[in-house]
This record gives structure tokens, C-alpha cells and sequence, in this order.
């Protein structure tokens, strides 16, 4: 399926959906908050990732994103900018500004992770995203740093509750897209299973 998805879901699919993609998991403090590049609801975004900081929950940050058509600044610089200027010290935030897409927010910044502090050193991510993306941010970390403890934290600007995205003609394209990528990803070796065990939307995550 391409971003123009416009089907309904069925109930089966509505059902694995929240108990598969939109998982949230058990949070707690983390050696990195991996920030992935975005050019909707940046905002939000932000403001978590800021949150995130002022609640103690990562020691580093890395926001990884390249320039977007549109717009002569990347989003990595976007949002790295805009969370020095809500109070995140400038020197805990890592920076790649090159990918334009999850597999490369990924592989361009190992790297840099592994200059900057070593990725023997890095025990734990909280991988910061889009809501509808959901699991494909871990599930592309896990394929290339399977090391990892990974928890996940995704936001939008959605009034309609994340349980009820099919609801939402907006909000059921984005993630029906984001669902339709999931084994083909896998199937090409994009993306790796994970988690082993996360909750599903409409469990209690620990916060």
C-alpha cells in the first residue's frame, strides 16, 4: 500500500493493530532518547522530548534527520533547535542531519553514537516517534543494534484517542500505511521483530 491508503480496516485488523503496532511499553530512565526526524507534528514532538528531559528519563539524545523538501534546514536542526531553546543542554544532544528515512536515521547515526560515547556504553533507548509509525522505529533499531534494551514513546496531534485512530480518516491512513510496510519491511530485512513482549493501546504503560 502506498501513503494514499483510503480502505477500512476490518475489526480483525482494528483489533491486531492495537495489540501489535501501537504497543507502548513500561518506561524508565535510559542511557539515550532517540530522537526520530519528522515533519509532522513537530511541535508535540518537542514537547515530549523536553518532558522527557525535565522527568530525568536520558542521560544523551540523538535527533537524526536530513533535509526535507520544502524546508533549507534539516529536521534534525529543526527539532535540536528547538529543544535547546525549551531547555535541553545543547551539548547532551547528538546530531545526524543526512537521513530521510527510519532505516537511515538509524544506520547514519551508529556512527556517531559509537564516536561520541561507544555503543558498549549505550544499554538502554527510548525511541521517540510518531504514534501511526509506532513499533517500525524499534523494530528498525533492533535490526541493526539488537543489543539494546529499547522502549518506545510515541506522540501525536490527534484529538480522536489512540485507540479509536480508525475512527479518524486522517489518523486510520497514517497508520493502516505504517501497518501495510510491517512484514514486507521484515520480509526484506528492514526491520526485526520486536518487542518480545509489549503492551498493547489500551494497557496500562508504566510512566
Amino acid at each position: 500500500m502506498t501513503s494514499s491508503t483510503t480502505r477500512l480496516p476490518t475489526e480483525a485488523e482494528i483489533a491486531a493493530i492495537n495489540a501489535q503496532h501501537l504497543i507502548e511499553t513500561p518506561l524508565r530512565p535510559a542511557d539515550l532518547l532517540f530522537v526520530f526526524g519528522t515533519r509532522k507534528d513537530v511541535e508535540v514532538r518537542v514537547e515530549e522530548a523536553c518532558r522527557l528531559w525535565r522527568e530525568g528519563y536520558f542521560r544523551w539524545a540523538i535527533v537524526s534527520g536530513g533535509v526535507t523538501p520544502g524546508s533549507e534546514l534539516s529536521e534534525c536542526e529543526i527539532i535540536a533547535g528547538a529543544m535547546v531553546a525549551r531547555g535541553v543542554p545543547a551539548d547532551i544532544i547528538l546530531r545526524e542531519d543526512r537521513a530521510m528515512n527510519t532505516g537511515e536515521n538509524v544506520i547514519f547515526s551508529l556512527p556517531i553514537l559509537e564516536e561520541a560515547l561507544g555503543l558498549a556504553n549505550i544499554r538502554s533507548v527510548i525511541c521517540l516517534g510518531n504514534t501511526w509509525t509506532a513499533r517500525r522505529y524499534p523494530m528498525t533499531l533492533h535490526r541493526h543494534w539488537p543489543e539494546v534494551e529499547k522502549m518506545l514513546v510515541t506522540v501525536d496531534s490527534f484529538a480522536t484517542p489512540r485507540a479509536l485512530w480508525h475512527t479518524d480518516a486522517e489518523f486510520s491512513r497514517r497508520v493502516l500505511n505504517e501497518w501495510d510496510k510491517i512484514e514486507p519491511y521484515k520480509a526484506r530485512g528492514f526491520i526485526a521483530e520486536w518487542p518480545d513482549g509489549g503492551l498493547g493501546v489500551g494497557q496500562q504503560a508504566q510512566r
